[in-house]
């Protein structure tokens, strides 16, 4: 089936997240071989665009590229899925506790947004803008941190976590708890000591993997 890309966001961009989606999802199994003629005519596409998105998932390591025999599906592990939220724990933790640093209020208003916004979409039981909102909040603890390497290794793995948390929110039927987490963890950052944030952290960092490693077993 033709896949329809738009043309604010560049088109390498869409067809990463698409493919990231699937492989996530497990809809494509590792092992599996993907060409970039098939795609470029499946995303009515020229192959640039293919290729940059291919370059992108291969340093996401959801793709291995093998030319000229062609691109297979790596997919992800378990291991895989430790290694990632190790990752973000690590730099995570970094962010928060130099963002507990800043006192003006007016910085913390774009995450108290976020976490109102997931209140409201909790409420309408609507996982596409939880999922959004959800995002922007663990981008303000970044943005907060103002360290713009840490900020931009954030950035390069956003996608991929983009990608987990539309597979493992799906779970949730009611996402009122998570909501009220992200709550208590925006709180504990105001108002309590570092020691106490970086736990309530690994704990929310530590669901959510489990969360995706049960995804893995069932599949």
């Amino acid at each position: 089936m033709t896949q329809i890309v738009t043309r604010g966001e560049s088109l390498g961009a869409q067809v990463a997240r698409a493919l990231r989606q699937r492989i996530v999802r497990g809809d494509l199994a590792p092992g599996t071989r993907i060409t970039e003629e098939a795609l470029a005519e499946e995303f009515s596409v020229s192959r640039g665009p293919i290729r940059d998105a291919l370059t992108q998932l291969s340093f996401e390591k959801l793709v291995e590229v093998q030319r000229p025999r062609g691109v297979y599906i790596t997919g992800l592990t378990r291991d895989d899925v430790d290694q990632l939220y190790s990752l973000r724990g690590a730099l995570e933790q970094l962010a928060l506790s130099r963002a507990m640093r800043v006192d003006d209020d007016s910085r913390w208003a774009a995450m108290t947004a976020a976490v109102s916004r997931m209140a409201e979409a909790a409420d309408a039981g609507d996982h596409a803008a939880f999922v959004t909102a959800d995002l922007e909040f663990h981008s303000e603890i970044y943005a907060l941190a103002d360290h713009p390497r840490l900020h931009g290794a954030w950035n390069q793995y956003l996608p991929t976590f983009a990608a987990l948390l539309e597979v493992t929110i799906n779970h949730d039927d009611d996402l009122h708890e998570s909501a009220s987490d992200h709550v208590t963890l925006m709180q504990v950052m105001r108002t309590g000591d570092p020691a106490d944030a970086a736990t309530v952290l690994s704990a929310h960092l530590d669901g959510a993997r489990d969360r995706m490693l049960s995804e893995i077993a069932d599949r």
